[in-house]
């Protein structure tokens, strides 16, 4: 089995509940901007991780936004990065397995950790968080590094959560990011993963 295999990406299967809206629409604005040959070849640079399921169905765990971006930017491929062939698991058995190797995150835009039925089997059906899209947007911008940690850009969008209002945040979003930005490179945040980036440059 290659570990890199081209797929429809309508046929991927979420691993997550949300995604930041206001990040997708970036990375969808980026791809329709690119001719077909440069789309192409995009997607296959970014192979998006992912796990054989039951039924030989493709999980994906990681590049969520990119996944969904391509599926409204009208790309009807892209790439996979197989990591783990679980299909001789079924049910809670599979997600029991993939929660082990956390590869799941099953918590709403509320921060509120649901039952794996509650995931939904289509990109599409994702919903927003839009503190989610602030972490990403404070990642860019020099706030925290990248790092390996396992959804790590939902520790920080709990984090900016439960510090900024989301009427605030809705309401002036450049502002937040601003705001946000400060807050990551504050002692506050100190314990969060990526704590300690250079500023953006």
């Amino acid at each position: 089995m290659p570990p890199i295999e081209e797929v429809s990406i309508d046929q991927l299967r979420p691993t997550q509940l949300t995604i930041g809206f206001i990040e997708v629409r970036k990375k969808k604005k980026h791809l329709a901007a690119l001719a077909h040959d440069a789309r192409r070849d995009f997607m296959r640079a970014h192979p998006i991780p992912a796990v054989r399921g039951p039924d030989g169905h493709l999980f994906i765990t990681d590049h969520h936004h990119l996944g969904r971006a391509a599926l409204e930017a009208g790309v009807g491929h892209g790439f996979v990065d197989v990591e783990a062939d679980l299909s001789s698991l079924a049910g809670d058995a599979f997600w029991l397995e993939m929660d082990r190797r956390l590869w799941v995150h099953p918590l709403d835009q509320n921060g509120v950790r649901h039952r794996y039925g509650a995931i939904p089997r289509h990109l599409d059906k994702l919903v927003d968080d839009i503190y989610r899209s602030l972490a990403g947007y404070v990642r860019d911008a020099g706030g925290y590094a990248k790092t390996p940690t396992a959804f790590a850009e939902f520790v920080w969008a709990d984090f900016f959560r439960r510090a900024l209002a989301i009427e605030d945040v809705a309401a002036d979003f450049e502002t937040a990011v601003t705001r946000a930005t400060a807050l990551a490179r504050s002692p506050a945040a100190q314990a969060m993963p990526g704590f300690g980036a250079p500023p953006a440059g």
